[in-house]
């Protein structure tokens, strides 16, 4: 069998099957000379062998083995170790032999977003100097979440996402960005890029959908090829003279997780795991790929026997499968904190994901105690000390294939201090002209006419933090202003660059009377997020009711005598027929990051080439949505986008309105879906508050996770993963608490309480409760039951990170749960500081074992 595409949608078609295990090299290559998007892919009947095209030098092996044969223990555990720019300093890097440093998105030199080049490249100098002053003399490398762009720069180009360039179809594209992206990281000192990510992505809830190319693997495959291709320069022995350290991520099926959730469980079989989500590092490795970082996610099918569980613990995936069958021979990356949720780890200690085959542990914070873990580990028997020296010498082969033992220090290298590397504005603007995707054109609207008199309205037409997403100088890419991005052109700009500002209104609400204008354009869609936050789970992809002041806006100026031409910037497809409806042209614009005159250029001069790299949905639980898949049926198909001048004529649509979430919670009948109601930021229609004699009317907790009163405080902190908790801190001056409620009345929860749910959460306790201590659920107040957590807390603290399961059912006497608007509330009057993540009720969750009985919390 092989998967071909026809007609848009992936059919499998007759092939022959090896018997013996399979061998891929090198794609086949376009005339242009880059990786061809194959019509099909064969299919795989085991892993391949990735013959990779880097190959290294010669006498590299022995040079490593005599670096080795010199090394201490504790100086092997440092080349392991990569801490957070934040938490580590260059003393610290040559007093531990530090291998690698990071920096996670939202950080920067000096804790400064606007740092300079030259700020940069002065910390890069630092730690590289630190390094070579060190016994050992090993090079630090640096590596830095470059996904479109040197994204955490300040003055940096942008460019579009890679949903963006999945539309465009154009490898050789991918190739020359990736290439100016690998310019853009040595002009501020860094070593290594944490790209491409090469998910083939399957449900679009998940929130990192834009991340991926395509839904599609044959792009993915051909993508993967050139991403690396491009960031590592080209060469074949050492990294090139202008490249980059590559990575190839995330090791593997993050794209495939149930109900789209981040770093959630994919239960795919391992047929379809070397078929589909394998693709993308069979081009990656053949291009030379030199790291691969671990995903988050899960493998279990119980029903096909597979339980991998979290697959930075994977010995099967890491060992068996990348390094033994696949026969990759670079260093395996953890992701963030990723060893603390292998079971019986924590951010600290895990000798299983050492074992499974992770060479460099990402430890942000902890990193001090990660070491004297390890090396006492490797001496009490836990970890051979021959799978410490395989990932030295591992690493070491690495930092030699890139030419750092000759290179120079960072602020010394090609292209550092180079203003000129970080602004690839035309790059950038073609990227975005060949990623823009025309749905509907009715009438041939576009492109408009060249002297054109329009009326721009919508909140993303002049927002530069809305078309360049999330992982863009924040993580989320939120807090983000037009400010913050000096070379940018915003989406309305490239518009008035083009027709002059005589010629062009801007009114973000739409107030302005559409009457005497040739055209309104409309530029509406998604707000920034990254990981996690972005995830809708149970949430509907209906636009309507995600982002009313969308519709609200085309209500305003359609059917006013200008034709409305609607932009949407977003990092995935949604329900959007309304929208679509009260356009009489539509076009996916995607991500396009900084350079939004890409857009005008489009709808003035036309040109469209984009094609949908996901299968555009019909309705607005219409999810998981793939081609091929069983009925296949969405409203534009995989593949679909019209051309300039193509006569086709998209008629009324459906209208019909979604549920406010998709999936079963129960009401009367029995709940099936977990009820998020927090989990790294509030989940709709639940909003975060702190409540006190202050305002016991309630606080809302800000986007940013803050809110204080005198009697409590909140502020983000990391409980599983990054900034995915709350830390709560009562100061005993009063009475205060912390909770979740939907402000705009109450939900039917009977379900739960039917299905023997749980409240579940995760928690660290900082310091124990000092009086009584309850969790409470409410009916509309004076409405509500509390338990006794006093005992609860108190016999968590100091500990790390547990999960807490009490029945809903302790709960039951008192609380209408017909009618329960705050389903988690924490209540004290004394000291008491914790941190909460993933609150959620769970089915089923009071039949687990480590469920907490009633009579414990009395």
């Amino acid at each position: 069998m092989s998967l071909a595409l026809l007609g848009g949608a992936l059919v499998a078609t007759p092939a022959a099957v090896a018997a013996e295990q399979p061998v891929i090299g090198k794609p086949a290559f376009d005339r242009d000379g880059c990786a061809r998007i194959e019509k099909s892919l064969p299919t795989l009947a085991d892993w391949p062998k990735v013959e990779s095209r880097f190959k290294g030098k010669g006498g590299d092996e022995q040079r490593i083995a005599r670096i080795l044969e010199g090394m201490t223990l504790e100086e092997k555990v440092g080349q392991m170790t990569q801490p957070e720019i934040a938490a580590i300093t260059p003393d610290e890097v040559r007093q531990y032999s530090i291998g690698s440093v990071l920096n996670g998105g939202g950080s920067w030199p000096n804790k400064d977003k606007h740092a300079s080049q030259q700020d940069w490249l002065k910390l890069a100098d630092a730690y590289w100097e630190a390094a070579k002053g060190s016994r050992t003399k090993i090079p630090v490398i640096w590596g830095i979440d470059a996904v479109h762009g040197n994204n955490n720069v300040y003055g940096a180009t942008v460019f579009p996402h890679n949903i963006g360039l999945g539309a465009a179809q154009d490898p050789c594209l991918v190739r020359d960005i990736s290439a100016a992206t690998a310019r853009q990281i040595r002009a501020t000192g860094q070593d290594w890029a944490f790209a491409p990510t090469l998910a083939v992505v399957k449900d679009d809830r998940w929130g990192r959908t834009y991340e991926g190319f395509s839904e599609d693997p044959r792009i993915t495959r051909a993508y993967g090829y050139e991403a690396i291709n491009g960031l590592q320069d080209g060469s074949t022995k050492r990294i090139g003279y202008n490249g980059v350290i590559g990575t190839a991520k995330h090791f593997i099926g993050d794209g495939g997780t149930l109900k789209g959730q981040d770093q959630g469980v994919n239960p795919s079989s391992e047929a379809e795991m070397i078929n589909v989500h394998g693709q993308g590092y069979y081009g990656a490795l053949a291009a030379g790929s030199q790291t691969v970082m671990v995903s988050f996610n899960s493998w279990t099918n119980a029903e096909l026997g597979i339980d991998e569980g979290k697959l930075h613990g994977s010995d099967k995936a890491l060992n068996q499968i990348l390094k033994g069958k696949m026969g990759f021979d670079g260093l395996v990356v953890s992701d963030w904190n990723g060893i603390g949720q292998v079971p019986g780890c924590t951010n600290a200690s895990c000798p299983q994901a050492i074992n499974a085959g992770i060479d460099i542990v990402m430890v942000p914070n902890d990193w001090k105690a990660f070491i004297a873990n390890t090396v006492a580990q490797v001496t009490g028997g836990q970890i051979p000390l021959s799978r410490i020296d395989d990932a030295v010498t591992r690493i070491l082969r690495v930092k030699l294939r890139s030419g750092l033992y000759e290179s120079q220090k960072p602020s010394d290298r090609s292209y550092a201090n180079s203003d000129e590397a970080l602004k690839e504005t035309w790059l950038a603007r073609d990227a975005v002209r060949s990623s823009q995707t025309l749905l509907k054109n009715n009438g041939n609207v576009l492109p408009l006419k060249p002297k054109s008199k329009v009326l721009v309205v919508g909140k993303s037409a002049d927002s530069i933090q809305n078309q360049t997403g999330g992982w863009t100088l924040s993580w989320q890419g939120t807090g983000n202003t037009n400010a913050d991005f000096p070379n940018a052109t915003s989406i309305l700009g490239g518009l008035k660059q083009q027709l002059g500002d005589v010629n062009v209104t801007f009114d973000e609400k739409g107030d302005t009377d559409p009457k005497g204008y040739d055209a309104v354009i409309a530029v509406i869609g998604e707000t920034p997020y990254a990981e996690g936050v972005g995830d809708l789970t149970r949430k509907t992809l209906e636009a309507s009711k995600l982002y009313p002041e969308d519709l609200a806006v085309l209500d305003k100026v359609r059917g006013k005598g200008a034709p409305v031409v609607t932009v949407y910037v977003g990092g995935r497809p949604l329900y959007m027929n309304k929208e679509i409806n009260r356009s009489d042209a539509f076009v996916a614009a995607w991500l396009p990051g900084t350079e939004g005159g890409g857009v005008a250029d489009v709808l003035l001069k036309g040109g469209f080439k984009g094609k949908l790299p996901y299968s555009w949905p019909k309705s607005a639980c219409q999810t998981p949505l793939n081609a091929g898949s069983a009925g296949y049926d969405p409203l534009f198909k995989l593949g679909y986008g019209l051309k300039t001048g193509q006569r086709v004529t998209v008629g009324q649509l459906d209208e019909t309105a979604g549920p406010v979430t998709c999936g079963s919670t129960g009401g009367g009948g029995t709940a099936t879906e977990d009820l998020e109601v927090f989990n790294r930021t509030d989940v709709a229609p639940y909003k975060g508050f702190i409540g006190s004699a202050e305002n016991w009317g309630g606080t809302e907790i800000g986007p940013d996770g803050t809110a204080s009163h005198a009697e409590i405080g909140v502020v983000q902190s990391d409980v599983n993963v990054q900034q995915d908790g709350l830390k709560a801190t009562w100061t005993g001056t009063g009475p205060a608490q912390l909770y979740f409620q939907n402000p705009a009345g109450t939900n039917d929860l009977r379900g739960y309480l039917n299905a023997d749910a749980a409240l579940e959460f995760d928690t660290v306790v900082h310091e124990a409760p000092a009086n009584r201590t309850v969790i409470s659920m409410h009916c509309v107040y004076p409405c509500f039951s509390e338990v006794n957590a006093t005992k609860l807390f108190t016999d968590l603290a100091g500990a790390p990170k547990s999960t807490v399961k009490i029945p809903v059912s302790c709960f039951a006497n008192g609380l209408d749960l017909e009618n329960v608007n705050t389903p988690f509330l924490v209540y004290t009057d004394g000291k008491f500081s914790a941190s909460f993540a993933n609150v959620r009720w769970v089915p089923k969750g009071a039949q687990d074992p480590d469920a907490r009985p009633c009579s414990s919390l009395n």
